[in-house]
C-alpha cells in the first residue's frame, strides 16, 4: 500500500461545537470484486470512576503516613496505555461489565461490615441501657434512653472513620450471588427484537447526528400517545377493580324449547352456563352430560328454576299455517275473477273458451278432449279481467274437476242442448256445490238439430238448482261456440255476478298461490301452472311449494311472454322448482332459502312417515291377508303432467277387482328415462307412456331387455287396454250350468276293472260328455266325465228326467248306493274387467 494509505485516518469535515471527549476518524474497507466502503469511527475516553471504599493506589511511590494523605489533594487519573488504546469496543465494554462487577461486590461487603458493625454497638447500647437503669432513678430513665442511642452513633461513626484512617483496606471477599432466572419467552423476544435492533444500529452508528449529539441514551425511543392512554386507562381499571362491584340483576329470557333439545342447546338459550346446568340435573337425579337430550318437560323445568320462561314449539311449528294469515281489511284491493269451466266430455268447455280467447286449443288436443287444466285471461270489453281454468270432462279426471271448484270464483256448468245431463255434468254440480261458489249455466250447441233447452233445465230441477227462467237464482243461458252466438250475455252476466262477490285480495305482500299443474320438461326442468290467490309473485322469490321448495327464475303468462309479476288472480307458469309439486299444493313465498329447505324437508318426512306406516296388525287384518290371494298386474306410469298421471293411477285403481289388482310399481313425470326401464325389465311390467318417450339410451335398454312400452295420449284408450290385459292374466271366465241330477240306485261290474251304474234320472236331462259331480252326503267325493251312457242294453245320447239309466264314469270307481250325481255343462267366455 501507498504512503498516503498507511497514514491515519483524518475527518473530512469539522466535528460539532460540543466538548466531548469523543475521538472520530474515517475508516475505508476493501471487499472483493473491487468493491469498498468507508466507515465512520467513533471512540469516547473511557470515565474512570473510583471503586467505593478506597481509593486508587498511586503507581510510584508508597503511600505517605495517614496525617499527610489527608492533606495531600486527589491523584490524578492515570494516563492510558497504548495497549488499552487499542483495545476493542467489545473488549473494552467487557472490561467495564469486570471492573462493575467488582464494585458491586465490593460495595456489598462494605455494607455487611457495617451491618454488623451497627448490630454490635446496638447489643453495646441496649447493654448499657440495662446497666444504667439499675444504676440510676426511674424518672431519669426516659431521658438518658432517648440520649443513649444518639450518643452511641456519633461515637461509633468517630470509631469507624478512625479506623478507615489508621488500618489499609480489608480484603475484598466475594459473597455467594443468587442464580439469575431463566429468560421468559416474552424476554427472549424483547432480546431478539433487540439484537435485530442493534444490528440496524451499527449500520448506522457510522454516522453522528444532532439527536445523537444532545441525547446521551443515543436515540432511545419515546413512548407513544396510545401507549400513554392504555396505561392510564390499565391504572383506572386497576383502581376500579379495588372496588366491591354492584351485582347486576339478571335477566328473564323467553326460551324456545323444542320437543327435544341437548342440554348444551339449552344453555346458550337460557344464557347459563352449561356445568350449572348440568348440576341441577344432578340434584333431580338425571345423570347427564352437556350433549346429551333432554325432553320438553325436564327442560322445562330447568328454565323455570332459573327464572325464565317457557315457550313450547313442536315439530309442525316449522310448516307453514296460510290459515292463521288473515289480511287486514284495509289492506284488500280488488281483484279480477276467477271462473271454472265445467261439463261432461265433448259438450264444447274449451271451444266456449276458444270462442272468449279468439284461439283455437280444442284443436291441438288430442283426442278433441282435454286433459290437463288449462288457465287463461280475458279481457271483457269495458276492460276488465276474467281468468278461466278449462278442466277436463272425463270421469277420470274428477279430481282436477275437484280442484278447479275449490280455487274458483264462479262455475260457468257447460250443457250440451241435444245431450242433456251426463255423469260428468252432475258431478260438476256436485263439485260446485261442496264448493259453495255460484253457478251460471250455459247451454251449449243451440244451433244443431234436437237441441232442447228447456229439457235442460227441466232434468236440472232434479238436482235442486232452479234457473231464472223457471223463477230461481242460477243465471242460465243459450249459447252456440262454435258460430259465437250468445257470448256477450254470458260475459255481462259473469261480470254482473262478480261485483256481487265484491272480489277482493292483498297485492303487497309475499305471494300465495294455487298449483293448479306441474309437470317436468326436458329443456326447462320442473314447471308448475300456479294461479295467484294473494300477494305479487316476482322474479326472485324463494317459495315452498307442497314438499319441493326453489326460486323463481322465470314467470311465463298464457301467451308464453314472460312477465315481470303476477298479482292476485293471475295464472302463470313457474320455472325454478327444485321437483315437480302436486297438483293443488299452495306455493307459499318465504323470506330465505334456509326457512324454504326447511320446511320442505319437514314436508318430505311427513309424507315419507305417512307412506311407510303400517296398519296395526289385528287377527282380522292377517286372516284378510291370508284369505287375498288377488293376481297382482304391475305396471310404471310416465305421463307429461302431473294431474295426468294422478287421474291415470286413479283410472287404473278403479279397474281393478277381487281377482286381480293394479300395482303401480313407479309413477312420476317428464320423459322415459333408464331407470324407468330398468324398473319395468326387472319385474317384467309393462311401460305406459302417456304423451312422453323414452331417450335414447332407455330406447335401447327396453330393446335389449324387451320391455313391453305402450304410449298412449288418450285416457280412455289407456284404460280400455289395460283392462284387456288385465282379463288377459285371468284367462277366459268359465261358466257352470247344471242341467240335470240323478241318484243312483244299484251298482253293476262293467268289465274286468270298471263299474256301471244304475241311475233314476231326477231333474233335467243327462248327456254323455258331460261334466259331473258325485255327491255323497253331500260332501263332493269326486268331478268326472260321463263316459258311456246306456238304456237298457243300448247306447243313447240323452236321457231325461223319470227315466233309468246306466252310466259309466271316467277314471273313478268309487260309487255306491244313494250317491247323487249332477251334471252341468262348462262354457268359456272371454273375461271383461
Amino acid at each position: 500500500m501507498s504512503e498516503e494509505k498507511e497514514e491515519k485516518p483524518k475527518l473530512k469535515r469539522k466535528p460539532l461545537g460540543l466538548k466531548r471527549a469523543v475521538e472520530s476518524g474515517e475508516v475505508k474497507q476493501t471487499f472483493s470484486h473491487g468493491r469498498t466502503n468507508k466507515v465512520v469511527v467513533e471512540v469516547k475516553r473511557r470515565k474512570l470512576v473510583g471503586k467505593p471504599g478506597y481509593e486508587p493506589e498511586p503507581e510510584a511511590p508508597p503511600p505517605p503516613p495517614p496525617a499527610a494523605e489527608k492533606a495531600s489533594p486527589p491523584p490524578a487519573a492515570p494516563k492510558k496505555s497504548a495497549a488499552e488504546e487499542t483495545l476493542s469496543r467489545q473488549e473494552q465494554q467487557a472490561k467495564l461489565l469486570r471492573e462493575a462487577e467488582e464494585e458491586r461486590l465490593a460495595l456489598l461487603e462494605r455494607n455487611r461490615r457495617l451491618e454488623d458493625e451497627e448490630k454490635a454497638k446496638a447489643e453495646e447500647n441496649a447493654a448499657r441501657k440495662r446497666q444504667a437503669k439499675k444504676s440510676e432513678p426511674a424518672a431519669d430513665a426516659p431521658a438518658e434512653t432517648e440520649a443513649s442511642p444518639a450518643k452511641g452513633a456519633a461515637a461509633g461513626a468517630e470509631k469507624q472513620a478512625e479506623d478507615a484512617k489508621a488500618s489499609p483496606p480489608a480484603a475484598r471477599r466475594f459473597t455467594p450471588v443468587e442464580r439469575p432466572d431463566r429468560p421468559k419467552r416474552e424476554d427472549k423476544k424483547k432480546q431478539r427484537q433487540e439484537k435485530s435492533g442493534g444490528r440496524k444500529d451499527r449500520r448506522q452508528s457510522g454516522k453522528l447526528t444532532v439527536n445523537r449529539a444532545l441525547n446521551q441514551d443515543d436515540g432511545a425511543r419515546a413512548r407513544s400517545l396510545a401507549a400513554l392512554k392504555r396505561a392510564r386507562e390499565k391504572e383506572k381499571r386497576a383502581q376500579m377493580s379495588g372496588q366491591p362491584r354492584e351485582q347486576q340483576p339478571k335477566k328473564a329470557r323467553d326460551v324456545v324449547v323444542p320437543e327435544a333439545i341437548t342440554v348444551q342447546e339449552l344453555a346458550k338459550r337460557m344464557g347459563e352456563k352449561g356445568a350449572d346446568l348440568v348440576k341441577s340435573l344432578f340434584n333431580m337425579g338425571s345423570m347427564v352430560t352437556v350433549n346429551q337430550t333432554i325432553d320438553q318437560d325436564t327442560a322445562e323445568l330447568l328454565v323455570e328454576e332459573f327464572g325464565h320462561k317457557i315457550q313450547r314449539v313442536s315439530e309442525a311449528d316449522v310448516d307453514i299455517s296460510t290459515e292463521e294469515d288473515v289480511d287486514p281489511p284495509e289492506t284488500l284491493k280488488p281483484r279480477p275473477a276467477v271462473v271454472t269451466v265445467m261439463g261432461h266430455v265433448d259438450h264444447g268447455k274449451t271451444s266456449l273458451l276458444d270462442a272468449l280467447r279468439g284461439e283455437s286449443v280444442a284443436e291441438g288436443e288430442a283426442g278433441g278432449i282435454t286433459q290437463h287444466i288449462g288457465a287463461y285471461q280475458v279481457k271483457s270489453k269495458d276492460g276488465q279481467l276474467i281468468t278461466f281454468l278449462d278442466t277436463p270432462g272425463h270421469e277420470a279426471f274428477t279430481e282436477m274437476r275437484a280442484r278447479g271448484a275449490d280455487v274458483t270464483d264462479i262455475v260457468i256448468l257447460v250443457v250440451a242442448a241435444d245431450d242433456g245431463l251426463m255423469p260428468q255434468t252432475i258431478e260438476a254440480i256436485n263439485h260446485a256445490k261442496a264448493a259453495e261458489v255460484p253457478m251460471i249455466i250455459a247451454i251449449n250447441k243451440i244451433d244443431k238439430e234436437g237441441a232442447d233447452p228447456k229439457k235442460v233445465r227441466e232434468r236440472l230441477l232434479e238436482h235442486e238448482i232452479i234457473v231464472e227462467a223457471m223463477g230461481g237464482e242460477v243465471q242460465d243461458v243459450e249459447i252456440s261456440a262454435l258460430k259465437k252466438t250468445g257470448l256477450d250475455d254470458l260475459v255481462e252476466k259473469l261480470a254482473l255476478q262478480a261485483e256481487l262477490l265484491e272480489l277482493k285480495a292483498n297485492p303487497d305482500r309475499n305471494a300465495e298461490a294455487y298449483v293448479v299443474e306441474a309437470q317436468l320438461d326436458k329443456g326447462r326442468g320442473a314447471v308448475a301452472t300456479v294461479l295467484v290467490k294473494r300477494g305479487t309473485l316476482k322474479r326472485g322469490d324463494i317459495f315452498v311449494a307442497g314438499t319441493e321448495s326453489g326460486k323463481v327464475r322465470a314467470l311465463i303468462d298464457e301467451n308464453g311472454k314472460q312477465a315481470k309479476s303476477a298479482g292476485p288472480s293471475t295464472p302463470v307458469e313457474v320455472l325454478g322448482l327444485s321437483g315437480v309439486p302436486s297438483a293443488g299444493d299452495i306455493l307459499t313465498v318465504v323470506d330465505d332459502e334456509t326457512r324454504a329447505r326447511e320446511v320442505a324437508e319437514y314436508r318430505q318426512e311427513q309424507a315419507k312417515l305417512q307412506r311407510t306406516t303400517q296398519a296395526p296388525v289385528s287377527l282380522e287384518n292377517m286372516f284378510s291377508a291370508a284369505s287375498d290371494a288377488a293376481v297382482e298386474y304391475p305396471v310404471v306410469i310416465k305421463g307429461d303432467v302431473q294431474g295426468s298421471v294422478e287421474a291415470i293411477v286413479n283410472a287404473l285403481g278403479k279397474i281393478s277387482n277381487d281377482d286381480i289388482k293394479v300395482r303401480v310399481l313407479h309413477s312420476g313425470v317428464g320423459g322415459i328415462t333408464e331407470s324407468d326401464m330398468t324398473l319395468a325389465a326387472s319385474s317384467n311390467a309393462p311401460l305406459i307412456g302417456f304423451n312422453v318417450r323414452p331417450n335414447k339410451k332407455a330406447a335401447e335398454i327396453a330393446k335389449r331387455e324387451n320391455v313391453r312400452l305402450k304410449y298412449f295420449d288418450v285416457i280412455y284408450h289407456l284404460t280400455e287396454d289395460i283392462a284387456k290385459e288385465m282379463a288377459g292374466e285371468l284367462g277366459p271366465e268359465i261358466i257352470e250350468t247344471v242341467v240335470g241330477r240323478a241318484e243312483i240306485k244299484e251298482i253293476f261290474p262293467a268289465g274286468k276293472k270298471d263299474k256301471a251304474a244304475g241311475l233314476l234320472v231326477t231333474e233335467g236331462f243327462i248327456k254323455k260328455g258331460l261334466h259331473t259331480r258325485l255327491t255323497r252326503e253331500d260332501v263332493i267325493v269326486s268331478k268326472t266325465v260321463i263316459a258311456s251312457l246306456r238304456r237298457f242294453k243300448d247306447d243313447v245320447d240323452e236321457v231325461r228326467a223319470g227315466l233309468e239309466c246306466g252310466v259309466v264314469l271316467e277314471d273313478t270307481n268309487d260309487i255306491a248306493p244313494g250317491d247323487t250325481l249332477e251334471v252341468f255343462e262348462v262354457e268359456e267366455k272371454e273375461r271383461v274387467l
